[in-house]
């Protein structure tokens, strides 16, 4: 279906299309091969290396990996497929700031397609059409598929869960299973507004201003800019969240919030010299045993006291939140696993802080008492 989408507009001279999956050997595992031999007859040129046909009219397709969207900026495409979206980080900036202007002048079209993965991005995109008339939605499950035998997708059904069943095959929007973070909710802990408006209404002070750093360059860095009020609440007010960047870039960006206090990632003391050296205030994060699985239970501790909020701009934060999981185990992972090494960079930002300042003074043992949060403008 979407390779005779993309040979349909294809088929208009002079046309750019492009398809973009999760990685760039997606891109080629996914859909080169049929692509390949859907275009033959029409094709001029068919370049291997670069995943780019060129047909006779004029027209081209290109397929890309989300992973160096970069490169598509400052071009031009009639149509643009983007595949597996839910798993896409940063989905918002990158569409903002880099595909959508490519369709601008071009007046271009967007799909969007993916099997959902909680209440992510790719919900809000699904749920655009009540907003935006530019925008249709349309929900298909495996059951619609007529190259697959139904009996086939019984027999999935009695060996998975339900959760993963309704995820994988009928599409349906809900949480992943085997979520760490099962307590978190966007209609509790996501906030609009900003911190200030906010104390003003509450008669609050800002105590400290904390900041957590994790390093990254293929995978994300992330800096999260946290504050803690007077009553012991944490705001995560802004997030910082890039690929391709060096510890001294990183620490630069980390220098310019002036916190109070620097939590970085301990694994990488070459980046804790470059955060001292900029200005940092750095503070050590001590690891230890366990400190993975005691870290999530401080962060779930003070998710159920209602004491730790995101601003609704931390669109990486909130995604690693609804996606970080046990993985295959699923449901059935025991609690004394940790869960899979993905979409955890914001997150482990988050837990440097929270362990080692909330963490020692222990309030994630103590009974806290639900802050008031009426007139409060929280996204649902």
């Amino acid at each position: 279906m979407v390779v005779d989408q993309m040979k349909a507009r294809a088929s208009l001279p002079n046309s750019r299309i492009a398809y973009i999956a999760p990685t760039y050997q997606q891109a080629r595992d996914i859909c080169w091969a049929q692509l390949k031999r859907e275009c033959e007859q029409s094709a001029m040129t068919i370049n291997e290396s670069r995943l780019e046909i060129v047909l006779v009219n004029g027209s081209m397709i290109v397929l890309r990996g989300w992973e160096n969207i970069d490169t598509l900026r400052g071009q031009q495409f009639d149509l643009i497929v983007i595949d597996e979206i839910a798993s896409m980080r940063n989905f918002w900036e990158n569409w903002h700031e880099i595909i959508r202007p490519t369709l601008t002048d071009t007046k271009g079209e967007g799909i969007f397609i993916s099997t959902p993965k909680g209440f992510n991005h790719f919900y809000d995109l699904f749920n655009m059409e009540s907003k935006d008339d530019d925008y249709k939605s349309f929900h298909f499950s495996t059951y619609d598929n007529p190259h697959i035998d139904n009996d086939e997708v019984d027999k999935a059904k009695s060996e998975l869960t339900e959760d993963r069943f309704a995820q994988e095959y009928l599409a349906d929007f809900r949480k992943t299973e085997g979520l760490v973070y099962k307590e978190f909710k966007r209609s509790e802990y996501i906030v609009k507004g900003t911190m200030d408006d906010w104390l003003l209404s509450k008669g609050q002070t800002i105590a400290r201003k904390y900041q957590g750093v994790d390093f990254g360059f293929v995978h994300p860095a992330a800096i999260l800019n946290i504050k803690e009020t007077s009553d012991g609440i944490f705001f995560v007010e802004t997030e910082w969240y890039k690929t391709g960047k060096t510890d001294a870039e990183i620490a630069e960006v980390a220098a310019a919030e002036k916190a109070h206090a620097v939590y970085p990632d301990p694994a990488n003391p070459g980046g804790i010299e470059e955060l001292k050296k900029a200005g940092c205030n750095v503070r050590e994060v001590i690891k230890g045993p366990n400190s993975v699985k005691n870290g999530i239970n401080i962060v779930r501790e003070l998710l159920k006291a209602n004491r730790l909020f995101v601003h609704e701009s931390c669109e990486n934060l909130v995604f690693e939140f609804e996606t970080y999981s046990y993985g295959d185990k699923g449901s059935k992972a025991k609690v004394d696993e940790n869960p899979v090494k993905e979409n955890d960079d914001a997150l482990d930002a988050l837990r440097y802080v929270l362990m080692m300042v909330d963490g020692k003074k222990g309030h994630n043992k103590a009974v806290i008492r639900k802050p008031n949060f009426t007139g409060f403008n929280k996204r649902g």
